[in-house]
């Protein structure tokens, strides 16, 4: 029987819907919606009886802010109080917010990482948030730098099971969790590299430039993280990390992504090095590994075999959670590919949008 897919599709001019009603074989995409707007992040929540799309969304009139729709992008409601806003008393402007995620095991929860590296609870569902006062007020914070793309806590995972537990990833500053609710935060960084910094300091405490972390969908202490330069898995919740790099053709790139029911599968963009960011050799490849990154292959059919010089950001590539699984990822050149058959063959869903920033797909 034939499923409703939608994929929402961030871009640096708005927000594009595609969706299919064919199990994923052809694709209707309309928009924009919030045009001119940057859509740094956005999430489909599926946990209700009604889907409800969030859109992170930074308006030249309105500013940073968390948009949600209950008809499926058909019509969008604003905050009541206006701008999403950090607390008058931090001093602090938003400037937006990079990441949305519904909790799995908290009715009504929805987190949001921000730049500058906020971290905001709402607890009726996304109308209103609320800074998390812990990790805003961490002695590690002024230390916490900006990366390239600025100073945002762009990874939100809060734990399927346990409601006390959440992991949080930055750029730059690195990845750190609680274990008490949001109260106190320590760092989880131990083993991954920061190649900027001298060699002696390669490993520090925190700092480094962590690009994206996917946890597995079949073991929640086993997580996997993109580095600025460096792939790495953690078997213990973060506390210390490893390199599964060896067998792709380059260690850097933004995105990671977990199959959601197949324990130890993930996909990745390799890019070439900080320099470049492209596709090694203009290939665009997207790798998966079904033994938690310790073998990779590379996955190209139906997608550009050369002249594909463009990158894949870090919350630009997900997975949906039919069956079998659908994945996508869309490209700075505004080009979005899914796959219908879990990566094994692509076809263009949209072609000449522009610059595409974060997808997020789900089978209603």
């Amino acid at each position: 029987m034939a499923s409703k897919t939608v994929l929402m599709i961030g871009t640096r001019k708005g927000l594009w819907l595609a969706t299919s009603d064919d199990d994923r074989r052809t694709w209707k995409v309309r928009g924009p919606e919030e045009a001119m707007s940057e859509v740094h992040s956005v999430a489909v929540d599926t946990r209700g009886s009604t889907p409800r799309l969030f859109m992170g969304s930074k308006s030249w009139h309105w500013g940073p802010q968390v948009l949600r729709s209950d008809d499926l992008g058909a019509t969008w409601q604003r905050p009541a109080d206006g701008a999403f806003k950090f607390p008058e008393d931090t001093g602090t402007s938003l400037e937006a917010v990079w990441a949305i995620a519904p909790s799995p095991c908290e009715e009504g929860v929805v987190w949001a990482g921000t730049e500058p590296q906020g971290l905001f609870r709402s607890t009726d569902n996304g109308e209103t948030f609320s800074l998390v006062r812990g990790l805003w007020n961490h002695p590690h914070r002024p230390e916490w730098g900006a990366g390239f793309g600025g100073p945002a806590i762009h990874t939100v995972l809060p734990h399927p099971t346990d409601p006390r537990q959440v992991t949080v990833a930055m750029s730059t500053g690195g990845v750190y969790r609680t274990l008490d609710g949001g109260e106190t935060w320590k760092p989880a960084n131990q083993g991954i590299k920061a190649e900027f910094f001298p060699g002696e300091v390669q490993y520090p405490e925190f700092g480094q430039c962590v690009h994206k972390v996917a946890r597995d969908s079949g073991d929640p202490d086993r997580l996997y993280a993109q580095n600025h330069g460096g792939v790495f898995r953690s078997d213990d919740a973060g506390e210390k990390w490893s390199s599964i790099a060896n067998g792709l053709p380059a260690d850097f790139g933004f995105s990671v992504v977990a199959h959601p029911r197949r324990s130890g599968t993930l996909y990745l963009f390799p890019l070439d090095a900080a320099e470049g960011r492209w596709p090694h050799e203009g290939r665009a490849r997207v790798y998966r590994s079904r033994d938690a990154g310790q073998s990779w292959e590379g996955l190209g059919k139906g997608l550009p075999d050369e002249g594909f010089w463009s990158a894949v950001m870090r919350d630009a590539m997900c997975a949906d959670d039919g069956e079998p699984t659908g994945v996508y990822f869309g490209s700075r050149d505004g080009t979005v590919f899914a796959s219908a058959d879990e990566g094994d063959s692509w076809q263009s869903v949209a072609e000449h949008l522009p610059d595409v920033l974060c997808v997020r797909a789900a089978v209603l």
